[in-house]
């Protein structure tokens, strides 16, 4: 089986490494596209780097559009002449349905899309866009499927990669033991984010540290952000210890350590539920974006803890609200009763498919599944 893959960015390098792994055990399987460093472990020559997708947000695209425009028609071209049995395009929709759009036109290429778009969140007319050149959407989250579904597609349920995470050991975990709170700093993993968030995430940390002057701060990076979090956090008023990206073993030790963890809105929450770390997220994005997601979002939280579990248990603030006065706040709240976000954590982390079948393998059988079907029709 030959599969041209695409991801843009380090979530979707993680799902893409899963469902590779799990589609080498299952067939003979080559692999083709765009990847960073967890794909290419499994097998993947990435075509061009995999950070040049890393953006989010319409004003954070435009600068980079003639770029991107550049990408998207010279992968699509690279699909349509390689003729691989099926497309996989993972996430980052601005990318990769643009890919597969074009793909879809000229070729009768079967296109699977790993992650469902937030249709449940805001624009819900996506669905029934993507169905005329999406086969088949792998969905991370229980409630999704029946949204694409309803449009026309087939989607399979496959769970999040996140529940088979290596957690740490115990040695691994009591390196981080000390006199102090332990706070994890998680600016993101897109440099548009880490330059947004870090200086906010600055003042928070200072706030934090007056009430608890033995606190210790630790920021893992992935490894695209690392030079830029190093030069950011030297301006901090207060030190923090700033793990590079290939520092596997130490953050699943604090991961699992941590006190509290301040986060940007993303999948790195579920990681944070896996540890059972209680969390605060904080996010925000370019003046443009926040207005225009703000007139079209749909539900009254991102956080993927609190939507999956089906509460509001973690404090979020998004947009206009992320500022540090209101986070250090629920920072200093969440150190002094951590134990309001345990009962949804472990929900959460259930629901995603802890103790069945590894996501990746679930996906993997899935594309093949729908890929066996469709050559029988």
């Amino acid at each position: 089986m030959r599969v041209f893959i695409i991801a843009g960015e380090a979530s979707g390098d993680k799902l893409g490494a899963a469902l590779m792994a799990g589609l080498a055990s299952m067939t003979d399987v080559t692999f083709d596209g765009v990847g960073g460093p967890l794909m290419q472990a499994e097998g993947l020559v990435s075509r061009f780097a995999m950070d040049e997708l890393s953006v989010m947000g319409l004003a954070e695209i435009l600068p980079k559009y003639r770029a991107l425009k550049a990408r998207v028609h010279q992968m699509a071209q690279a699909v349509i002449e390689t003729k691989p049995d099926v497309l996989i395009t993972i996430d980052s929709p601005d990318f990769c349905l643009r890919v597969a759009k074009l793909v879809k036109a000229k070729s009768d290429i079967r296109t699977v899309h790993y992650v469902a778009p937030t249709v449940w969140a805001w624009r819900p007319k996506r669905a029934k866009k993507m169905a005329k050149f999406i086969d088949q959407v792998l969905a991370l989250f229980p409630f999704e499927p029946p949204f694409m579904q309803a449009a026309g597609m087939r989607c399979d349920f496959v769970g999040h990669p996140v529940v088979t995470d290596v957690l740490a050991s115990d040695a691994e975990r009591f390196a981080w033991a000390g006199e102090g709170p332990l706070v994890l700093v998680l600016p993101g993993s897109r440099r548009g984010e880490v330059s947004r968030l870090m200086g906010r995430f600055g003042a928070v940390v200072a706030q934090v540290a007056a009430v608890h002057p033995d606190a210790r701060f630790v920021i893992p990076t992935t490894q695209n952000v690392t030079g830029l979090v190093q030069e950011m956090a030297s301006k901090w008023p207060v030190p923090v210890q700033i793990l590079p990206g290939d520092a596997s073993g130490e953050k699943r030790g604090v991961f699992a350590a941590a006190d509290v963890a301040l986060a940007a809105s993303g999948t790195v929450s579920l990681e944070l539920a896996a540890n059972a770390t209680p969390m605060v997220i904080a996010y925000d994005m370019a003046w443009v974006s926040r207005m225009i997601i703000k007139r079209m979002l749909l539900v009254d939280t991102v956080t993927l803890v609190n939507l999956v579990s089906e509460t509001r248990v973690v404090p979020e603030f998004i947009g206009k609200a992320c500022v540090p006065e209101p986070i250090a706040a629920a920072v200093l709240d969440v150190l002094a009763d951590p134990s309001r976000q345990h009962a949804a954590m472990a929900l959460t982390m259930d629901r995603l498919g802890r103790g069945g079948q590894a996501p990746g393998a679930r996906a993997a059988r899935a594309v093949l599944q729908a890929s066996a079907a469709a050559r029988s029709e």
